[in-house]
């Protein structure tokens, strides 16, 4: 199959990431992929077996997703988005047999009229391509009902399916979404969509430690402050920051760094250090979520909730109901309930797999090639 996978990251890029675990998947079955990325470059990210198309980038303000701004902070004028779009249409020659929108119409619908524009053009060729919706498993609930009618509309009219990357035995998509009975009919469960299990560290990196972790958006400041305020309270454990946004970020708050925390850039190792951890502290996106509960490690959970944002918060608190996991709201964190919420997961212990569904990239793949091929 030729595969097309469009996807817009604007504050960090678990979005991108998720893409191209998706991308990754189908190219390992031998199919030819195709990514075409809108947000903010992250050459971090891993495009193994993957063409990556860069649209001309766009980044939210801040966590005003309403305003659309360029890579230099300035806002994104009509012939920016014009731009973009012819970019995105170039990407249906040669044309796909599958085409998949990571997010929209659920959300992204600032960018409709580019997405319109790529799913009219895609309906319109010889040979149409399926067209799949891929979104995680909790999403930003709507905020008029009108919203979810807007999305079943574009789902009825250019959509053979919707891929929820859940097991809707831990999270249904109801649980932040008004699933209508025209939409039911269209979701298709995959189980999570996570890389292979990570495994144990090849140095034994990490052991011991509590491994704070904040994305790769410009947020967290707040969470890495009350880490090292913890850890200054901590005579038992080292700490250490996995600091994204550069050196001068690091800098500045190395200078309020106990003799017990590192400071680094994120590392690539990160998620074979979680097997050796004590404990892991993060905000609770998805991909961060998956790759707690695919290692075990114990968990306190600081969910991202600037800007009216839920989605994290529903999610840490239906993970909170496992063993070694504790949510800390972030109007409540301080370096004592950090500290206390550390104490109680690490006493808990490591837990089990629990019969997690984290093949979903795999089972996302077998689900196309079923509808593609068949």
């Amino acid at each position: 199959m030729r595969v097309l996978i469009t996807v817009t990251h604007l504050l960090g890029t678990g979005h991108l990431s998720r893409a191209l675990t998706l991308g990754r998947a189908f190219a390992e079955r031998g199919h030819e992929v195709v990514v075409a990325s809108g947000g903010a470059p992250a050459p971090h990210l891993d495009t193994t077996g993957v063409t990556l198309v860069q649209l001309p980038p766009l980044r939210s303000d801040g966590t005003d997703f309403t305003r659309l701004l360029k890579a230099e902070g300035t806002l994104a004028d009509d012939a920016y988005r014009a731009a973009r779009t012819d970019a995105l249409l170039a990407c249906l020659s040669p044309a796909p047999d599958l085409l998949i929108t990571e997010l929209f119409p659920f959300g992204r619908r600032n960018l409709r009229a580019e997405f319109t524009a790529l799913l009219e053009a895609a309906r319109a060729l010889p040979r149409p391509p399926r067209i799949l919706s891929s979104i995680r498993d909790i999403l930003a609930p709507p905020s008029k009902l009108a919203k979810a009618d807007w999305a079943d509309e574009m789902i009825t009219r250019f959509y053979d399916g919707v891929l929820v990357h859940s097991d809707p035995v831990r999270t249904e998509l109801s649980l932040s979404w008004p699933v209508s009975g025209a939409l039911a009919g269209r979701l298709i469960y995959t189980g999570y969509v996570a890389p292979a299990p990570a495994g144990p560290h090849p140095q034994a990196e990490g052991t011991g430690e509590v491994l704070v972790s904040a994305g790769g958006g410009p947020v967290g400041d707040g969470l890495f402050r009350a880490a090292l305020a913890a850890a200054k309270l901590d005579d038992r454990r080292p700490w250490r920051l996995l600091v994204g946004g550069g050196a001068d970020r690091i800098a500045t708050l190395q200078a309020e760094a106990p003799a017990n925390a590192t400071l680094e850039p994120p590392r690539r190792d990160f998620r074979q250090m979680l097997s050796h951890a004590a404990a892991s502290v993060s905000m609770c996106g998805y991909n961060t979520a998956l790759d707690i509960l695919q290692a075990g490690t114990p968990a306190v959970f600081v969910p991202f909730d600037a800007g009216n944002e839920v989605e994290q918060g529903l999610r840490a608190e239906s993970l909170s109901a496992l063993p070694g996991i504790a949510s800390v709201p972030s109007a409540e964190l301080d370096a004592d309930t950090l500290l206390n919420a550390v104490a109680r997961v690490t006493s808990e212990g490591k837990r089990g797999r629990d019969g997690l569904r984290d093949d979903g990239a795999a089972e996302t793949v077998r689900i196309c090639e079923g509808m593609v091929c068949a």
